[in-house]
């Protein structure tokens, strides 16, 4: 990659940055080193600080005093500039901005490509360009393919509590690529999202509440080490998501808020501008520079660091005026959404674009010429809150719950799906997934494996949140490790771990369950109405005639021999999975490897066959070729 060319701004650039369309910002914003003929000539740094009184530049080549480097304004613009003659890579500076009212401010730069390690709050100078990327093959190779009929199953983590060295310290980019690439392809997760990787002060907002939208947090190293790690994740086929939060932002003094002693990112509005949810504030984003700014952002973390996906966190939030009476819809955010998700697809129509959206808000996976918001795929909120709430209901309750399991299906089509077990189920009491599941301790690892199973087999593409896979008990501690122990010496979470491998193994090789996740021609109920045994069964089917895949949910503790079940051909099935082997720590109740259908009508189906169903048990069966085929 090219060095990143630093150049004065134009009045037409300073015009579509004030329109709100200026979409590679960081070139002309932030601190730059400038050459003539390969030579540098010296380090120019503008900021956007349209309410200041006076800003100078402060940092260590300068004795942080402010008085030595003072910016000119031009003109009316509210962008200030100052090219001083040296060469300042890798210096620390900040801005100080003196406001109408005199008040002093020290500012990180909005625009900064490199922060210091928290506490402390300086901003680096730094250049982007020139690392050497080899992923080239992965590139081409996902513009090849339709991310809607290819499977996608996503390991979801938060780099500084999945594991920790022994003395307690995070590891690094560079140490991440030795210990958890092998892990994420052993288990055959075919992508990765990292929580923010913005720069942000405090550890346990996880990176949600940032100040350097630009600056790839320097807890784990520099940008070129994250560039490194994404550029090893894409060698072994592993693509990698950033959760991204374009809504809100913290209030720490050195960052976005009141930037110049005034709103500058947030809406002067104070009901529009307080996010007292989280202590944070709200993007302005009918304001066009700030379209400009996190429009830019995401366009940056694409060019520069060969992301894969944004995950656009509090959708929601965006959508809905915040401290409203009453739901009002924010036509901004609309019009922003729509033009963010225009601007990434005509960068990169590979894309994967993510709505963490709780709200029936209609055509958010539709393309903004159909009317839509633009994004191609949306979680499935409301998916996993009902069967969250039907799974820890006792199991003789459920049948009270039914409609839980099967609403899904009603709207499962209307939108692109993402299915999520995601962070926010696992942490401030909501217990982890295990302990979710009501029961004696062996009843906690079976109804885990039927909801695995269930999570499997229910069309949409998935996503986990770290340590789901071996059935962690405890909730998400997020200044601790993960609780690698269990898998050292407590057999259940070993069994629940090698079930979860074989699982996502076997979904890798089944196009019936991932081929037509988006269409209504890729399921079919068999018995939606068994409210009273809790039992749910369907099919799933592939694009080529005959692909399909029986599926049998029991959430209940009681096993039936010989269950009459419903089936569309007349042919032999083999089963091909069932959570309730013992190796997986089940009873080992299984139906005979192969089973021949039998004539006579069953659940509106023109065929049935006799199987075993296991207590909380999921099981799976593929048909062979129908009698007298050759």
């Amino acid at each position: 990659m090219k060095k990143l060319i630093a150049t004065n701004a134009t009045d037409y650039e300073l015009h579509l940055f004030h329109e709100g369309t200026l979409y590679k910002s960081y070139e002309l914003f932030g601190a730059h080193v400038l050459r003539y003929r390969k030579k540098i000539t010296g380090t120019r740094f503008t900021v956007w600080a349209p309410n200041a009184k006076e800003v100078r530049v402060i940092g260590s080549f300068n004795d942080w005093n402010g008085n030595k480097s003072p910016l000119q304004k031009r003109n009316n613009e509210g962008v200030w500039s100052i090219v001083i003659e040296e060469d300042l890579r890798d210096h620390l500076y900040k801005y100080e901005i003196v406001t109408q009212s005199g008040q002093i401010l020290h500012k990180a730069d909005p625009f900064a490509f490199r922060s210091e390690v928290r506490p402390n709050t300086a901003s680096i100078v730094y250049e982007m360009g020139g690392f050497k990327w080899k992923d080239q093959n992965w590139r081409r190779k996902k513009k090849r393919k339709s991310i809607y009929e290819n499977l996608v199953f996503i390991y979801e983590l938060h780099l500084g509590s999945w594991k920790k060295k022994e003395n307690g310290e995070f590891l690094s980019y560079l140490e991440l690529i030795e210990e958890l690439i092998p892990y994420v392809k052993e288990h055959g997760f075919t992508h990765i999202e990292l929580l923010p990787l913005i720069e942000h002060p405090y550890d346990r907002s996880w990176g949600y509440q940032g100040t350097g939208y630009y600056s790839a947090t320097s807890r784990y190293g520099s940008p070129f080490e994250l560039m490194q790690f994404i550029d090893a994740c894409h060698q072994v086929d592993i693509g990698i998501i950033l959760d991204w939060v374009p809504g809100h932002f913290c209030k720490d003094g050195h960052g976005l808020y009141m930037f110049d002693g005034a709103p500058v990112y947030e809406y002067a509005n104070f009901q529009d501008r307080e996010n007292e949810v989280w202590g944070t504030a709200n993007f302005d984003l009918g304001k066009p520079e700030v379209s400009s700014f996190l429009i830019s952002n995401a366009l940056f973390w694409m060019e520069f660091f060969h992301i894969d996906g944004l995950r656009v966190d509090a959708v929601a939030n965006m959508l809905y005026w915040p401290n409203s009476q009453e739901e009002h819809a924010n036509i901004y955010a609309q019009n922003f959404l729509k033009k963010l998700n225009e601007a990434v697809f005509e960068k990169d129509y590979s894309m994967l674009m993510f709505a963490e959206d709780s709200t029936d808000w209609p055509l958010v996976t539709t393309p903004t010429s159909n009317g839509g918001l633009g994004f191609n795929y949306k979680w499935n909120m409301g998916w996993m809150n009902d069967i969250l709430r039907y799974m820890e209901a006792p199991p003789e309750q459920r049948k009270n719950m039914h409609d839980k399991v099967t609403f899904s299906i009603v709207y499962a089509f209307s939108e692109n799906f993402i299915l999520p077990f995601s962070h926010d189920e696992v942490v401030h009491g909501k217990k982890s997934l295990l302990n979710k599941m009501p029961g004696e301790y062996h009843e906690k690892f079976a109804q885990l494996r039927l909801l695995y199973g269930f999570f499997l087999a229910h069309p949409g593409k998935k996503l986990l949140y770290m340590g789901g896979e071996f059935g962690q008990f405890d909730e998400w501690k997020d200044l601790e490790q993960l609780d690698w122990f269990l898998l050292q010496q407590y057999a259940s979470h070993q069994q629940m771990h090698h079930y979860f491998k074989d699982l996502l193994a076997f979904y890798h090789g089944q196009k019936a369950l991932f081929e037509l996740d988006h269409v209504p021609e890729g399921f079919e109920w068999i018995d939606a109405d068994n409210r009273e045994q809790s039992i749910f069964s369907f099919v799933r089917k592939g694009k080529k005639q005959g692909d399909m895949l029986v599926v049998l949910c029991n959430f209940t503790g009681r096993s039936y021999e010989n269950y009459k079940l419903g089936v569309p051909l007349f042919t032999d099935y083999e089963e091909v999975f069932n959570s309730d082997h013992e190796q997986y720590g089940g009873s080992g109740m299984t139906t005979a490897r192969e089973i021949s259908a039998e004539e006579g009508a069953y659940h509106g189906k023109d065929y049935h066959m006799m199987v075993n169903v296991a207590p909380f048990g999921m099981s799976m069966w593929r048909p062979k070729k129908r009698k007298g085929e050759k």
